[in-house]
């Protein structure tokens, strides 16, 4: 299966890089923290049997331009101009918070179909969640350009990885630059995430979409991302949520096999 890859410009004159393959309808691919395209690209390459597949680096990753001032809207015009490019139309899939970054484009722009993978929302008291001042202390860590800090506290403070799995990962010296690489663009995914972790249930009028919708969740991750899933598929008028045996949250690059099988069968509708 033959990779192009291409740029378009979103509205901001911002460059947005991909990668496009396969044929048919389109769906593009958003990802997660800390994550660029490179780390879809199984789950790219097995979509391609299917459809058009455009895998982007979000702004501020990989070979994708960046602005001064970031704002989700950004995101949100950066999909459509990816959506343009496929003829004015598209289904997108999102894993993590690149799913509620899908999600917040879906509810602003003609999407197909939405597919997403363990968006992390907080919808009750007790589950796992960053802590109040996430955010301020992410801040700090990158004024202060302690990158490998401020990647080492997302990890466990927003994904809850243990502390030796993090000292693992800075052993391997090709994936904690790339992560250390990507750093900058933490508060953008704080950012799509807002208030949406506060063990509060999520608001109808902020994720509504008409697009027909699944969400997936793994049957490994924490009874959070279970939650999480119910709540967001409640809130969506034609939303199903369906249950993965034996994935956890690092699905997109661990078992792609597995998490692709469902995304083609829901998106060929």
């Amino acid at each position: 299966m033959s990779t192009t890859k291409h740029a378009v410009r979103s509205h901001d004159g911002t460059e947005v890089a991909f990668e496009e393959s396969g044929s048919g309808p389109a769906v593009v691919l958003v990802s997660s923290a800390l994550a660029d395209r490179s780390d879809a690209r199984k789950l790219a390459a097995l979509l391609a049997e299917h459809f058009t597949v455009i895998n982007y680096d979000r702004r501020g990753r990989g070979a994708s331009g960046n602005a001064a001032d970031y704002a989700v809207e950004r995101e949100i015009e950066d999909i459509a101009a990816l959506i343009e490019h496929a003829g004015g139309s598209a289904s997108l899939f999102g894993s993590s918070s690149g799913a509620v970054l899908a999600l917040r484009a879906a509810a602003e722009l003609d999407v197909e179909r939405l597919a997403v993978y363990e968006p992390p929302f907080v919808v009750e008291k007790g589950d796992f969640g960053p802590p109040w001042d996430f955010a301020r202390h992410i801040d700090a860590l990158l004024a202060d350009d302690r990158r490998g800090a401020a990647v080492k506290y997302f990890m466990t403070k927003a994904q809850g990885m243990p502390g030796f799995v993090v000292a693992m990962m800075r052993l391997m010296p090709g994936v904690w630059s790339g992560l250390k690489a990507m750093a900058h663009t933490l508060p953008h995914d704080i950012a799509v995430m807002g208030d949406s972790q506060q063990g509060e249930p999520l608001k109808a009028e902020e994720w509504s979409t008409a697009s027909p919708a699944l969400v997936l969740t793994g049957g490994k991750s924490p009874a959070g991302f279970h939650s999480a899933a119910r709540a967001i598929a409640e809130v969506l008028p034609t939303a199903e949520h369906r249950t993965l045996p034996g994935l956890n949250h690092g699905a997109v690059m661990m078992a792609p096999a597995e998490l692709a099988a469902p995304i083609v069968e829901f998106l060929r509708g």
